[in-house]
């Protein structure tokens, strides 16, 4: 075709047994030639063509592969796409052009054994549905798609080519290695881009979309209509005012000239170009003016491998197979102006370098191999028989070691592997610079050179994500319906960032804290009241001393117990007190150390019960002096029941008793067991101490101490004139005095703190009421033992009784 139209040559080759057929291309006429080579698509097209040429030749004239049988060919150009039924149904012919419609293809003769082509997908696929019901085999040089792969619908279709998917990795593969996730897609309005555009989205992970368009497929026409420019020109509008600075292109390469003219145009500038197989190593594209400005283009491309002897090959002198001279009709490749065109473009074609060429090469090589078995071929030759299509294509099916390509997968594709290329406009020799490769074994990008020339300065690589990455500690918050589009927001103290979820902050287990902005929480330290420290020590001093004081003066009391001094104080009453005072020291301990549940029971009952049998016993002693002195002259009916009934112990028992009642509830309410307590202005210590509700415990099992101490309290105002033997006010008040002090501590240190500083409270305040019980009550009495025997007579207590009723007379 010549004209307006743009010409491609791209060949069916035809695989006979035995003759080698004249070429047949519908081409343009000889005088057309120059201008045909002129253009880079038919320079691709041309050495396509060559090195199908180069292959047979090579076949033939080898003496090990299919010795003694010669293999023909016949290229037609199938217009881009638009020639594709004609020439099947020209190879599907018998020699008297009919093409025979039968029940059973074994035995049918057509034309051709194989056909080698198209190239473009749309064309591969149409071809396949036809081949397919005749049994003939086809293989794709360059057809991607994936639906060759079905075996059911395409049981004869092959590829020499890895499939779109496996493109479609190495460009994710591109994406993570340079971290880019906000990307710009645009494909071509037609199969190749549709179907690649629905494996992008199948695959894609980790990657938004900023913005996808359809670039709209011209007809094979130099001049674009006025609605399609339209199109283009909005499309690139688009991807100037887009945020992405990446751009994938999954289109084939008719559809792009006019779109980077059109790029060219509106001044697009310093983006990343991604290409699909289709168009990586086009030079036509390459050669637009001024391409270089719209920035770094990168490419998926099949991999290169070298034809030794083809450079020389293609810009031959075709040898005459049958001594006539060349048809100058026919593009046999040995006229003039086509051979002199392609001199002259020599060196344009080997710097596009021979990846699709390979492919070309190698489909003819695998038809040879599946003939070579087939007709038994030896060192000497091969057997003389009836070929039938069927059976080469049952040959390719066999997975064979020794294949060229190391044999077809189940699923049609080849272990041909990708490269990642880079245009260099620096580099005429080399526009297609290979950067990495790609292999569909292990799925991995392995750089082959880190020289990548960027469009930003310094030579960095460019960024294009929609938010920038979050800093340690911050979880994201979306701000689009894209998930690469968010803000970052610190994570607060006492959660962590889980990698796993980076939109939301975990909190921290019970026994571990976090900082605010932190992705791992830390083991808390745990803070109790330990041995070893200074305030632990002095305090168990105090109590130990206390406990050999208590002893002492228990002694004192059992060797005096029949002496006034004793049984002023209460007599037996206050062998009952200070055995509480003995288990009360004994109990300290138990408020140091690791609390266990044992010692939290102790902490919220031994205590408690204990200091309430004291309180009691002397609010019940001081009642009993006011009694006698006062009560026996006011109420003598009274005070005689009170003596009869011994009321001081049915006192004793019932305040017991109430006090046994106050202390379960309290367990079954606040449960004595360890617990972990958080400090609010500390999160890396947690407290463990025995109930969370340690200050309410306090207060219910205090209610009734402090309703005791009251009483004591009045009492000893009542008892202050009585006689000075009989006097326990000034006693009485310093052992109230440090109860109500030690509790109002507590509570002010309750009220701020949280800490170990309670339960070193709670402990202060124990030994020091029940010293302030033994020193404070019981001190006097032995005082008065040991330094004035002479006061603890009968005698000297009723002189002193005496005294005071003269005065109250």
């Amino acid at each position: 075709r010549v004209g307006p139209r743009v010409i491609r040559l791209q060949c069916y080759a035809t695989l006979r047994e035995g003759i080698l057929f004249e070429t047949r291309c519908i081409s343009p006429k000889p005088d057309a030639f120059s201008h045909w080579m002129g253009s880079c698509t038919h320079r691709s097209s041309y050495s396509h063509l060559r090195a199908m040429r180069f292959a047979v030749e090579q076949i033939n004239n080898s003496s090990t592969l299919l010795p003694g049988v010669s293999l023909g060919y016949e290229m037609v150009d199938v217009c881009y796409f638009t020639n594709s039924i004609h020439p099947i149904l020209y190879f599907l012919a018998n020699e008297h052009s009919v093409v025979q419609l039968q029940n059973n293809y074994t035995h049918y003769q057509p034309r051709v054994l194989a056909v080698i082509g198209p190239d473009s997908s749309q064309a591969a696929v149409i071809v396949a549905h036809v081949l397919s019901l005749f049994l003939i085999p086809q293989i794709s040089y360059r057809a991607t798609t994936n639906e060759l792969n079905d075996r059911e619908r395409f049981p004869t279709a092959f590829r020499a080519i890895s499939s779109m998917e496996q493109q479609i990795v190495a460009m994710l593969l591109l994406l993570k290695e340079f971290q880019w996730n906000w990307i710009n897609i645009l494909y071509s309005d037609d199969d190749y881009g549709r179907q690649n555009l629905q494996l992008l989205w199948a695959r894609a992970t980790g990657i938004c979309v900023a913005m996808q368009d359809a670039i709209p497929v011209p007809r094979s026409s130099q001049r674009l209509p006025l609605e399609l420019q339209g199109k283009i020109k909005a499309i690139v509008s688009k991807v100037i005012h887009s945020t992405a600075k990446v751009v994938i292109v999954l289109s084939l390469d008719l559809t792009l000239p006019f779109f980077f003219q059109e790029a060219v145009r509106q001044n697009v500038m310093d983006l990343v170009w991604i290409a699909a197989e289709a168009w990586a190593t086009e030079p036509t594209l390459y050669n637009i003016t001024d391409l270089w400005r719209v920035g770094t283009i990168l490419g998926v491309a099949a991999k290169e491998f070298s034809i030794p002897g083809f450079d020389d090959f293609r810009v031959s002198l075709a040898k005459e197979d049958n001594g006539q001279a060349s048809d100058q009709t026919t593009c046999n490749q040995a006229c003039d102006q086509c051979l002199g065109a392609a001199r002259d473009a020599d060196q344009t074609m080997r710097a596009q370098g021979e990846r699709t060429d390979f492919s070309v090469y190698s489909s003819v090589y695998i038809v040879a191999r599946a003939l070579h078995r087939l007709l038994g071929c030896n060192t000497t030759g091969c057997h003389k028989r009836m070929v039938y299509p069927w059976q080469v294509g049952y040959m390719l099916a066999l997975r064979n070691p020794s294949h060229v390509l190391r044999a077809f997968r189940k699923k049609g594709n080849t272990p041909n592997s990708f490269e990642i290329i880079q245009w260099k406009w620096d580099q005429p020799n080399n526009p297609f610079q290979k950067i990495a490769s790609y292999s569909t074994k292990n799925q991995k990008l392995l750089f082959t050179t880190q020289n990548i020339s960027w469009h930003t300065p310094n030579n960095t690589v460019p960024i294009s994500v929609c938010s920038q990455e979050c800093e340690y500690g911050q979880r994201r918050k979306p701000i689009r319906v894209s998930s690469c589009c968010f803000k970052c927001i610190d994570c607060e103290a006492g959660t962590f960032l889980n990698n796993n979820d980076p939109y939301n902050c975990q909190p921290c287990p019970a026994h571990q804290w976090s900082s605010a902005r932190s992705q791992e929480c830390y083991p808390r330290l745990l803070k109790y009241l330990e041995w070893q420290e200074g305030t632990t020590v002095v305090l168990l001093l105090f109590s130990v001393l206390g406990l050999i004081a208590t002893l002492v003066i228990s002694v004192t009391f059992a060797i005096h117990s029949q002496t006034p001094v004793v049984k002023s104080a209460g007599g037996r009453m206050c062998f009952f007190m200070l055995v509480s005072l003995i288990i009360g020291f004994i109990n300290v301990p138990m408020y140091v150390g690791i609390p266990t549940e044992f010692k939290c029971v102790c902490r919220q009952t031994v205590f408690s019960l204990c200091f309430t049998v004291c309180i009691s016993c002397i609010t019940v002693r001081s009642f009993q002096i006011i009694s006698i002195f006062k009560m026996a002259a006011w109420l003598p009916k009274a005070y005689s029941y009170w003596m009869k009934y011994n009321g001081q112990y049915i006192f004793i028992t019932v305040i017991l008793a109430l006090k046994v009642a106050i202390i379960v509830t309290n367990v079954n309410i606040n449960p004595p067991a360890p617990v972990l307590v958080d400090l609010k202005d500390d999160p890396s210590i947690v407290v463990l101490q025995c109930n969370k509700n340690y200050k309410l415990a306090l207060l219910m099992n205090g209610s009734l101490d402090t309703c005791l101490s009251i009483l004591c309290f009045y009492f000893s105002y009542m008892g202050k004139e009585l006689p000075k033997n009989y006097n326990e006010a000034k006693y009485i008040t310093l052992c109230m005095t440090c109860y109500s002090v030690s509790g109002i501590a507590i509570l002010l240190v309750m009220s701020v703190y949280s800490a170990v500083l309670v339960t070193m409270c709670d402990a202060m305040g124990v030994v020091i009421n029940l010293l302030g019980i033994s020193m404070g009550y019981f001190g006097p009495k032995c005082y008065l033992i040991f330094f004035h025997p002479e006061r603890n007579t009968a005698a000297y207590f009723q002189t002193a009784i005496q005294s005071y009723t003269m005065r109250q007379d």
